[in-house]
Formats: C-alpha cells, sequence, structure tokens
C-alpha cells in the first residue's frame, strides 16, 4: 500500500493577511455591488468578505481531452478541501488541449493555453489557484501562466490510466502504438491483430501508462516542488487521487495565507532537481522545450548545458516503458515517486521548498520499495548514465537532445550516410518506397518540423522505419530532426536540433548522401561537409516550404515570435512576469 507525507494541512481559521480579491469585494461603492452581486449565486452570505480567500480551480477537463475527462470529478474533491479551509472554490475552465486530438500539433498552442489562462488568473477575482492538469500540454501551460502571474498555485496532476492487456500481454499506452505498427508493417502480425489492439489499449480514466510526456511532467511538477509531495503518479481510478486532490484545496487557503507563490518554489535549484528526477526516472525529451520555457517565465536562467550537467551520472532506477518494461500502476504499487527519489536523494538540493513551505529532501526518508524489478536499487540501475545527452556541431550550433535510455546502445556512436526529406509528408510518400537508397546504417533526416518549420514543433521525429529494412529484421535507425518526439516513443531519435531549418539552421543544408557523425558520448553532431561547401549551398535557394507561412490568426503570431527549441520555443514576448495587478477597474 503506498502512503503519502503529511501535507501539514490548514485549519479553518488561519489568519489572512490583505486578500486580492478585496480589490473586487471590499467596500460599498457600485463596482463593488456589481462585482458582488453577480457573483452571488447561492454563495454562503459572507463568502465574499474580505477573510475568505477566493480560490480559482484552473480546470483542464475536456471531452476533446480524453486524458483529462475526469478532471471534474476531481475538481469537485478540491473544492470540498477548499471548503473545509474556509476558502471560496470556483471552477475555472482553461484552454485544454487534448494530445491525441488536436491537429496539426498540441504544441502550436501551448504557449497560447499559457497566455490565456495568465490573462485570466490575473483579470479575475482570483487569490489562490489550483492548477488540474494530466496530457501532455496542460501541466506546462499551467505551470507557465502560473509562474507569470505568481499567485499562490498548486498543481494536481490527474494521473495514469490503469494497465490495458491485449493477448495476455500489458500494454503501454502510446509505445506499443509504436511498437505493434512497426510489426504490422513489417507483416510480423496481422492487420487484423493490430486493429483489435486499439480496444485493450486504453483501459481507465487518466492518461498514458508509460513514462511519456504526461507521466514525466506530473514528476517535474512534484520535482519542482509544486504538488503535494507523493501525489505525482497516483493513478487516476484510485481513490486516494481524490484524498490528495481534497487535501490540495486544503493546503491552497494556506498558501495564499502565507503567500507562499511560485517565485518562492520555483528556484533554479529546482529546476536543477527536476533534471535528475527526469534522469532518474527516463522521462520525456519534452521535459526539456517545457522546463526552459517555464523558467523562463519565472526568471531562472536555465539552459540545456544545465541538462547535461545536472543529469550526468545519474541513474535510471524506473524500469518504465519506453526504456524499460513496467507502466505507471506498477511504478505506484512498488512504491511511488517518493521512494524512487529517495535513492537519488544526495543528488537533490536540500533547499527549494515545496508547496508545503518545506523542502522536498523533508519528504524522502522512510519510503521503502517493494519490488526492485521496477525501481532498481541504486546499486545495480537499469543503466548507468542516461540522462538526456545535449549534442553540438555543425549540424546544431545551438543544440539538439537525444535521450540516451530509448536508445539502442551501438547506434549512439554512428557514421552513416543521410537521406533526407522535406517534410513530414514527403517522408510519409517516400518512406516505403521499395526503391528508396536506403540500408539500415543510412541516417535518417526530417526538416521542415520546427517550431517555425511546421508550424509547431510536431512529434513526428521518431519516423518509421522504411518497410524493406523492417522486412529485413531491422528495428532502430539513427533519426535526426528539427521536430520533437512522443515521449511514449523510443530508439535513436536526435531532435530539437537548433536552429532548425525554417530559421536557417543548417539541418536545411543537409543533402542526400552526405555523412553524418553522432557521438553522444562525445555530445557531438556533425555532418561530413566543408565549411566552404556549406558556405556555398546557403546561396542555393532554398527547398520551397511544404505549407505557405500562415497569414492571419495564432499560427501567424506564433510563427512572427516564437522562439527556438533550446529556449523552450516560448514566444518571445511572453519570457518573464507581469504579476498579478489589475490597474483599471471594469465599471
Amino acid at each position: 500500500m503506498n502512503s503519502h507525507p503529511s501535507a501539514d494541512l490548514p485549519s479553518a481559521d488561519l489568519p489572512s493577511a490583505h486578500l486580492r480579491s478585496a480589490d473586487w469585494y471590499a467596500g460599498d461603492d457600485r463596482n463593488a455591488y456589481i462585482h458582488r452581486a453577480w457573483m452571488r449565486r447561492g454563495l454562503p452570505e459572507d463568502a465574499l468578505d474580505a477573510s475568505k480567500p477566493q480560490i480559482a480551480i484552473a480546470n483542464t477537463a475536456s471531452d476533446y481531452t480524453p486524458c483529462n475527462m475526469h478532471l471534474n470529478e476531481v475538481a469537485d474533491a478540491v473544492k470540498q478541501g477548499v471548503w473545509a479551509a474556509g476558502g471560496v472554490p470556483y471552477n475555472l475552465p482553461v484552454v485544454s488541449l487534448g494530445e491525441t486530438q488536436v491537429k496539426p500539433t498540441a504544441m502550436l498552442w501551448r504557449n497560447m493555453a499559457a497566455m490565456a489562462m495568465e490573462e485570466m488568473f490575473r483579470a479575475n477575482a482570483i487569490d489562490g489557484l489550483v492548477l488540474l492538469g494530466g496530457c501532455d500540454k496542460t501541466i506546462p501551460a499551467l505551470l507557465m501562466a502560473a509562474a507569470s502571474v505568481d499567485l499562490p498555485a498548486i498543481v494536481v496532476p490527474g494521473g495514469p490510466m490503469l494497465t490495458g492487456h491485449f493477448r495476455g500481454q500489458a500494454l503501454g499506452c502510446g509505445t506499443d502504438v509504436w511498437r505493434l505498427s512497426e510489426e504490422a508493417r513489417a507483416g510480423t502480425i496481422s492487420e487484423e491483430q493490430f486493429l483489435r489492439s486499439e480496444q485493450s489499449m486504453i483501459r481507465s480514466k487518466g492518461h498514458c501508462n508509460t513514462m511519456g510526456t504526461a507521466s514525466t511532467m506530473a514528476v517535474v511538477a512534484e520535482a519542482l516542488g509544486m504538488t503535494i509531495p507523493g501525489f505525482a503518479g497516483t493513478p487516476a481510478p484510485d481513490s486516494r487521487l481524490l484524498s490528495l486532490s481534497h487535501d490540495t484545496g486544503r493546503l491552497i487557503v494556506e498558501m495564499v495565507a502565507q503567500d507562499r507563490k511560485p517565485s518562492d518554489i520555483l528556484t533554479r535549484d529546482a529546476f536543477l532537481n527536476a533534471i535528475v528526477a527526469v534522469a532518474a526516472v527516463g522521462g520525456s525529451t519534452n521535459s526539456v522545450v517545457h522546463l526552459l520555457a517555464i523558467a523562463g517565465r519565472v526568471g531562472v536562467d536555465l539552459t540545456l548545458e544545465d541538462f547535461d550537467a545536472a543529469g550526468a551520472g545519474v541513474p535510471v532506477l524506473a524500469n518504465l516503458q519506453p526504456s524499460g518494461r513496467f507502466l505507471m500502476d506498477d511504478l505506484y504499487r512498488a512504491g511511488g515517486v517518493l521512494a524512487l527519489l529517495e535513492q537519488v536523494k544526495d543528488l537533490l538540493s536540500p533547499s527549494p521548498i515545496t508547496v508545503t513551505g518545506k523542502p522536498l529532501v523533508d519528504y524522502l526518508d522512510g519510503h521503502p520499495v517493494f519490488d526492485d524489478t521496477v525501481i532498481f536499487p541504486r546499486s545495480a540501475p537499469l543503466m548507468d548514465d542516461a540522462g538526456i545527452a545535449v549534442l553540438r556541431g555543425n549540424l546544431a550550433p545551438q543544440g539538439a537532445i537525444v535521450k540516451p535510455a530509448a536508445a539502442t546502445s551501438h547506434l549512439l556512436q554512428h557514421v552513416g550516410p543521410a537521406v533526407v526529406f522535406e517534410s513530414v509528408e514527403d517522408m510519409r510518400a517516400r518512406i516505403d518506397d521499395p526503391d528508396l537508397d536506403v540500408t539500415a546504417d543510412s541516417v535518417l533526416v526530417l526538416r521542415g518540423c520546427g517550431p517555425r518549420g511546421y508550424p509547431g514543433m510536431p512529434e513526428v521525429g521518431n519516423m518509421p522505419l522504411p518497410r524493406k529494412l523492417l522486412e529485413q529484421g531491422v528495428r532502430d535507425m539513427v533519426r535526426i530532426s528539427d521536430a520533437r518526439m512522443s515521449g511514449t516513443a523510443y530508439g535513436t531519435v536526435i531532435l530539437h536540433v537548433a536552429p532548425e531549418a525554417a530559421a536557417g539552421g543548417p539541418l536545411g543544408l543537409v543533402r542526400t548522401g552526405d555523412l553524418i557523425r553522432v557521438d553522444v558520448e562525445g555530445r557531438s553532431l556533425h555532418m561530413e561537409v566543408s565549411d566552404e561547401e556549406l558556405r556555398a549551398r546557403r546561396q542555393t535557394p532554398a527547398a520551397k516550404a511544404a505549407y505557405a507561412a500562415p497569414v492571419r490568426g495564432w499560427a501567424k503570431l506564433y510563427v512572427d515570435h516564437v522562439m527556438q527549441a533550446d529556449t523552450g520555443a516560448d514566444l518571445d514576448f511572453l519570457v518573464g512576469s507581469s504579476g498579478a495587478p489589475v490597474s483599471r477597474e471594469s465599471h
């Protein structure tokens, strides 16, 4: 049985300093009257008094975000906790992005969601925030917004789904989609078997049950100190998720009383702790672009080099797909995230506090591992040193990343000729062409898929392997792109190449046949082309973009202002914080 540490929850009579919501509700003038009268709607008579903290539950529940469908139930549990502690809770639906549903990619709207959330958090009579997220972009967007407005805030991670099974075997959500689809293309399973597995993939409410981006970002939120310690990884159907949500509702009232804000919690050392945690759980490469963006919002100077430095030497202890064997509910029964982090406690900074006001490390004692086939011992890890590696060279002067834990070891040092695809459509049209000049030693290069080039930086970096190679038994190749990769995916995939091709990066100069040299241990990514030849290629008209540049709406704003992956792919005018003040009255 998994237990959680005390969150030192408040009593209902906590003293409060001046509440921000009093700027809406206090007084006897016409504006205060309007603010109060329209919010009554059956609230207790004293609900809008100056002593009652007004708590917004930023809720990403949506039927179009299937992993977050259950968050309305979670919000109800949070509400009960807020009421119990003397606060007044409100459901605040915010932009929700369903990773599997929205086209062309959910990443196109992460910054839009964060911007809309920030503006609503600032514009309303809110003293504290409970951030309900789950699916990949929801927790990052919520944290970016909360950091920029800097009101007391706490995360409730929606939790992973339970494990589904097909033909007696556990299914890793996402990971087995990639695996089974490749086996179907290779002819080792039938198309009927592949399609039948679809009915078994999603067993319950909750997000992906692998250590994909959703699970990784829950771990990140906890390692940053933004959840009740021990919350991350609690399965969505588990009754303890509702209990912890109730506790979170109580805790946010205390946080408001003590004015404990994201800027107090999200220090540079907290981000370094999160990098260690991502390495120890074998987390998603997407955590890099999200952590960089969150750090930019709170004013922390975080760089790609920090991921390499802080993650260096951190052992992978979580035997979870896509790097290992098990799934998230196995991690929970084996002791959970706190049991895993206790084994790397010496690598964590002791200074960053959590939402409780106490340091994270204070919660990392007395959490035994109940199954060391799921959480490996420090003395015998799944992998000795497989944190996210940052590569640089003439192909990626501003950096690229790779996840060694998900790669094939012998491909981490490799030289091979490039096979270049100009776009994801070009790749899909030609990848299975029997006449494609490709071997197992080739390096598949995909461009036009970065933040500006796509636009939105989709999860297409884990390109499918050519069918003719799959039929020969090949199951991995070096793949390089300016795109991202699903956290549930695997393979020797080099991602986030910066600058991207559409921003003039050298990835746009690669030609089919150029030798590409990958040396992960040496942290280099190089094309064997002379500087003189590269200069000459720059004079050649660039390949025509797959799509014309957007001319209106969010996509145009995004393309005009998005930064590169090495700084988090946020919009340049959103970096930093504007705080919570609103200077003008509404009536």
